[in-house]
């Protein structure tokens, strides 16, 4: 088939997903046509990009190859040259390896349901609702699934009122607590904070990252992370862990610096692998995924407590990342999930198109 691998995007997470999109645009081009297509900071498209300059990509370097997909199911997936809107590529899937907003919260998965087309992974709502921490936890607290405790506010609130929220915060959570942006990903505008002055810093730094603020109780923990693949019927990884080499798993720990240790499988009993797996498979399904997503999860360190932390639905791809390397560690190769996970969106373009859409009595 013919694939776009669209990357980049309108997100603080750009630069990971260039480095994400280069690994499975490699690993798709063994058995396919693959049509890179680079998302730019602002917003525009730009391709095809070769595959050697998919890390690197830079948009004044292709200002004469600015490319549009039109959102009519009649134009499925025709990419079109713009400004003259000429016929450039026909592609059968798209495959978006795009990292937090713009990308992960479900605008360019409603696109792509306006153009017609498959593409990788949740639809809309699994990846808005995965996207969003504060509705992503009350789903997961409608389902019973056992979590860390949690606050949230509004940016206004702490910009305008921000020692009403920190003594909210300090009445109902002991410290230390984390904060985070409710719409990031890549532990992109999280800190940790262990008295009022760092409190008052993180959340300041997390509002600029978004409108609605998360702060969770924090616990001495072990973190583990689960892969998931399919649509209706999902299977799961093995677990692996990851011990920080930094105070808590960050973006340096994840991108920048090499100083974090990996088990895979997780140091973990049986037991516990099988519960870990089967809440795994229950968030998966409450935010009604498709394709693929990274769990994670925290196991305290003083009673043994396993609790969801959350889901990814469009988990990275890089040399480092948890996804594809729980999978290789389960039994299934990074060529082979690539080529599963497009046939994963086909399959389930195909079901969803099975739904009448014209009323008949």
């Amino acid at each position: 088939m013919k694939i776009a691998v669209i990357f980049g995007g309108r997100s603080g997470e750009h630069e990971v997903s260039r480095n994400s999109a280069y690994t499975v645009a490699q690993s798709l081009s063994k058995n396919h046509d693959v049509v890179p297509i680079g998302i730019s900071k602002a917003g525009d498209w730009y391709g095809p990009i070769p595959l050697e300059d998919i890390k690197n990509f830079r948009p004044e370097n292709y200002l004469k190859n600015q490319v549009t997909l039109l959102p009519s199911p009649q134009s499925k997936g025709k990419i079109y040259s713009l400004p003259d809107l000429q016929l450039l590529e026909e592609v059968q899937v798209v495959f978006p390896v795009l990292h937090g907003t713009f990308g992960e919260d479900g605008t360019i998965q409603g696109f792509f349901e306006m153009a017609g087309i498959p593409y990788v992974g949740s639809n809309v709502l699994g990846t808005a609702v995965g996207m969003d921490k504060i509705i992503m936890k009350k789903l997961f607290a409608q389902a019973n699934l056992p979590q860390v405790p949690f606050l949230y506010y509004l940016r206004r609130k702490i910009e305008n009122d921000i020692n009403t929220v920190i003594a909210d915060i300090e009445n109902n959570l002991e410290y230390p607590v984390f904060v985070k942006p409710a719409n990031m990903g890549s532990s992109v505008g999280i800190a940790k904070a262990d008295n009022t002055e760092k409190l008052q810093d993180a959340l300041r730094d997390a509002a600029r990252y978004d409108r609605k603020v998360v702060v969770e109780k924090g616990y001495d923990v072990r973190e583990i992370e689960i892969s998931v693949l399919g649509n209706d019927d999902p299977k799961v990884s093995l677990p692996g862990e990851i011990v920080p080499g930094n105070d808590f798993y960050d973006y340096k720990a994840k991108y920048v610096d090499d100083n974090s240790v990996l088990y895979i499988p997780a140091r973990l009993d049986e037991e516990q692998i099988k519960h870990l797996q089967k809440i795994a498979i229950e968030a998966y399904k409450t935010l009604d995924c498709s394709g693929l997503s990274r769990l994670d999860f925290f196991v305290r360190k003083d009673n043994g407590e396993i609790l969801i932390n959350e889901i990814n639905t469009l988990p990275g791809f890089t040399n480092i990342s948890m996804y594809p390397k729980l999978w290789e560690h389960s039994g299934i190769s990074l060529d082979e999930l690539t080529s599963e996970l497009v046939n994963l969106a086909v399959e389930r373009w195909r079901d969803v198109n099975r739904n009448v859409t014209s009323y008949t009595d």
